[in-house]
């Protein structure tokens, strides 16, 4: 008479991916290793650039109206939060670029698709609009205070024109140049206009239409400082000039310092909402 063995229980099978192989615990492990290694990555040549600078500034390479040292530097932050300027400055800015590359984003992205899409309105607008793209950004000063005043207006409009020309250049050839298979595909599931614009047109060019974003976001941060050179009395870019005329070589150092952290910090998050949808428009299903 045999004695009937307990059935061992099976162990749990890890999740695993959709598209097969690793489970997505290790994919996720190894994803997040990968993104720690290359922010230590982007770390190195920031603490390279500190550590020379504060070397050359100690061995007494430079004056110090010519390159202040770290320390200098920090100080002068101190003073600004001390007298409760630096984030009004900080703020100001960040106002006028969020404006502006609204503003600009959202024309680049409407005449970018109109150009993209039709080859009549490609024809009749694109080369006016690469003419425009050439003329510098100081350039277009003169004419914003003639037409807008020295207010907010031509400030936050000079951001917008920076903005614009990215966002365009980039918008526009990504959708002249979706694959004509998918946009036939599309057609023979019934998809027209709008429809086939956003199911089928827009997934295929997000990266690009992204890339043009950010880059738009970039340089409407460059051409801040153009626009805070009409009449301003705040903002980063009135900060650098007003340093530069009074010799104070510390607050010009952290204005440039500042500009760089922030242009970084906005293009970081935009590179965080634009993985997260083109992910989601990539999902979708064009059916």
């Amino acid at each position: 008479m045999t004695t009937a063995r307990p059935r061992s229980k099976a162990a749990p099978s890890p999740a695993l991916s959709p598209h097969g192989g690793a489970p997505l615990s290790r994919r996720r492990s190894k994803g997040r290793r990968r993104r720690l290694g290359t922010l230590a990555a982007g770390l190195v040549v920031p603490l390279i650039a500190l550590a020379a600078w504060q070397l050359a500034t100690g061995a007494g390479l430079f004056t110090p109206s010519q390159l202040p040292s770290p320390s200098a530097v920090l100080a002068a932050v101190t003073e600004l939060i001390r007298r409760g300027e630096l984030w009004r400055h900080v703020a100001i800015s960040g106002q006028r670029v969020l404006l502006g590359f609204a503003a600009g984003a959202s024309a680049g992205l409407a005449l970018g698709a109109a150009v993209g899409l039709y080859r009549p309105v490609r024809a009749l607008l694109a080369p006016t609009v690469a003419a425009l793209r050439a003329v510098p950004s100081l350039a277009w000063v003169p004419l914003l205070v003639l037409w807008l005043g020295i207010a907010e207006g031509p400030k936050i409009v000079l951001v917008a024109i920076g903005a614009f020309f990215p966002v365009y250049t980039t918008v526009s050839a990504a959708l002249a140049h979706v694959d004509p298979h998918l946009v036939e595909a599309g057609r023979a599931y019934g998809l027209r206009g709008v429809g086939l614009l956003t199911r089928i047109q827009l997934p295929y060019a997000a990266p690009a239409v992204f890339a043009g974003l950010r880059l738009g976001l970039a340089q409407g941060w460059l051409f801040l400082v153009a626009a805070e050179l009409i009449a301003s009395s705040m903002g980063l870019g009135f900060l650098l000039i007003d340093s530069q005329n009074t010799g104070r070589t510390d607050i010009l150092l952290l204005s440039i310092l500042l500009l760089a952290l922030l242009g970084k910090a906005a293009d970081a998050l935009l590179g965080l909402v634009a993985r997260g949808l083109t992910g989601s428009l990539a999902l979708d299903d064009p059916k």
